[in-house]
């Protein structure tokens, strides 16, 4: 099987067998955007700078696409590549590309074989659909990565480094199942992140601020 593109790993991550979500929609999305973004950015499609003028955190950093017109093959990716046509501001990026990235990424998995429909109803009266995950398999993939590099089995290249701290901004370190405690764990997969590429550790910061701003908007 070909490898997921980083966005559908942290979606199968963020989600139980079921379908159901592990985190709140707002930080799902925000991070589902990130993923993508790192994935164009890390394999050339999107360049991604510090804009030297900008002093406060999450803020200065800008993007743009290399090759706008040629398409990905990825819908989430295609999508996405608009909004960088210019030196787009990378939080208005995110911020513009988590609408309607959760839907996109579930019907890529289940275009792909990974996700199957469910309906049914509950209790014989009340309809429901669901997104479950056709193979465990696809699961372990996903976070096979990540649970390597903490372990220290591999060395984590730069799309791991970037599922690591992604994974560590969206509090998801219980779905790798490891015997660490939560705090330990979260603090070794930012180190991966420190020590990968500067883009990477750049753009996981933006997310996180996005996350974190989502997080107290709900309580304003």
């Amino acid at each position: 099987m070909n490898r997921l593109p980083l966005h559908a790993d942290l979606y199968l991550i963020a989600h139980d067998q079921s379908g159901k979500p592990l985190i709140h929609q707002s930080s799902m999305t925000l991070g589902l955007a990130g993923a993508a973004l790192l994935e164009l950015a890390l394999s050339e499609r999107v360049v991604v700078a510090r804009d030297r003028r900008a002093t406060a955190p999450g803020q200065g950093i800008v993007a743009r696409a290399r090759d706008e017109g040629r398409p990905t093959g990825d819908a989430v990716s295609d999508a996405l590549l608009p909004l960088v046509s210019g030196d787009g501001d990378v939080r208005y990026v995110i911020k513009k590309a988590a609408d309607g990235i959760r839907d996109r990424t579930r019907a890529g998995l289940v275009a792909s074989g990974v996700l199957r429909r469910v309906a049914g109803r509950r209790m014989g009266m009340l309809p429901y659909t669901r997104y479950e995950v056709a193979d465990i398999a696809s699961v372990v993939r996903a976070s096979s990565g990540v649970r390597a590099a903490v372990e220290g089995w591999k060395p984590p290249d730069a799309r791991c480094a970037a599922l690591c701290g992604l994974v560590a901004v969206l509090r998801l370190e219980e779905e790798l199942y490891l015997d660490q405690p939560s705090n330990q764990l979260v603090g070794r997969l930012r180190e991966l992140v420190t020590e990968s590429a500067p883009l990477v550790g750049a753009l996981v910061g933006v997310v996180e601020t996005l996350v974190g701003e989502a997080a107290l908007a709900v309580y304003r």
